[in-house]
């Protein structure tokens, strides 16, 4: 089974996950997004298994600095093409696990998903 974690490395929750994934053993590549940005196919991918609300972080600091009008009328065109411009919106850990993909950071979800 191929797993991927998507996020930054300066990212507390991704360090987390990252440590449990290491402490777990189980093997998995990294993608940094600021590295290795994101693309178009892969965002629509992850919002057709867990929708765009779940994956747009309206807690982090980039959506936060965007100007009002930015933030209005949020649908998931405008949540996806804000997310491809500023990768660092999307909410962190995404881990690919198979076909499956798990936002954020629960350690008893990945010892579901890792099994």
């Amino acid at each position: 089974m191929t797993i991927t974690m998507y996020g930054i490395t300066t990212c507390d929750t991704v360090r987390k996950a990252r440590v449990w994934l290491e402490g777990h053993d189980v093997a998995y590549r990294f993608h940094d997004f600021r590295a290795e940005g994101l693309d178009a196919k892969r965002l629509d991918g992850w919002a057709g298994k867990v929708g765009w609300e779940k994956l747009l972080n309206k807690g982090s600091t980039t959506f936060r600095e965007l100007a009002d009008k930015d933030k209005q009328g949020l649908d998931e065109k405008k949540a996806k093409a804000l997310m491809l411009a500023k990768p660092t919106m999307v909410k962190r850990p995404v881990l690919e696990v198979g076909d499956q993909v798990l936002v954020g950071f629960k350690p008893e979800v990945y010892e579901q998903a890792v099994k």
